[in-house]
């Protein structure tokens, strides 16, 4: 059992210090020796748990999109309307954000590069199926625009991004009263006039 244990504790280490590593140099700036190093692992045990920094960065992704997720929607049910489904959804997920900066900051980054295959990113979106199936349910009761998802995405979920970076710059502060107004203005982006 020890020996499993720090089996699962070498990986996550591996995980941390490519994500510590891409956050602050970027993919092509972290060669598989400065991850071995942060994660104080030699260069060979990360070959144990993955085939190439391609596998590394790619599970590190699938692991911390599921986390993100899980986190999401951990208090969501199925059964709620669908605009309390989605206030529910956006505000978890700005509380992960927020609350997990440099795992955000890291999913940011690879919705942004080619490094991610696109295997990998099809099972990311596996991950946000409630959400799909929510804004589904919401397009058949005309409570939410007829857009593709991708476009729903952007107007309602990739804002806080920008508002994580922003803080995390220091340029802007989140407080209550701006969750608020960025939760509104979201859901106004996506919801059909109507309603």
């Amino acid at each position: 059992m020890a020996k499993l244990q720090k089996s699962i504790e070498k990986r996550n280490a591996l995980v941390r210090a490519t994500i510590d590593l891409v956050n602050n140099n970027g993919f092509h700036a972290t060669p598989m020796s400065k991850i071995a190093k942060l994660a104080n692992v030699s260069p060979a045990t990360i070959y144990l748990y993955f085939e190439n920094k391609q596998d590394l960065v790619n599970q590190t992704y699938i692991d911390v999109k599921s986390e993100y997720t899980n986190y999401a929607f951990e208090t969501y049910d199925a059964t709620m309307s669908v605009e309390a489904g989605f206030e529910i959804i956006w505000k978890r997920i700005a509380d992960f954000k927020l609350q997990e900066c440099e795992h955000a900051m890291f999913l940011a980054q690879c919705d942004n590069t080619p490094m991610i295959e696109e295997e990998s990113r099809q099972e990311g979106i596996k991950h946000l199926q409630p959400l799909l199936d929510l804004w589904a349910r919401g397009k058949a009761e005309g409570i939410i625009k007829p857009l593709s998802d991708y476009i729903l995405y952007a107007y309602s979920i990739n804002p806080l991004s920008f508002l994580m970076m922003a803080q995390k710059r220091g340029s802007f502060k989140l407080d209550k009263t701006h969750l608020e107004e960025a939760y509104q203005s979201a859901w106004s982006s996506i919801k059909t006039c109507k309603h």
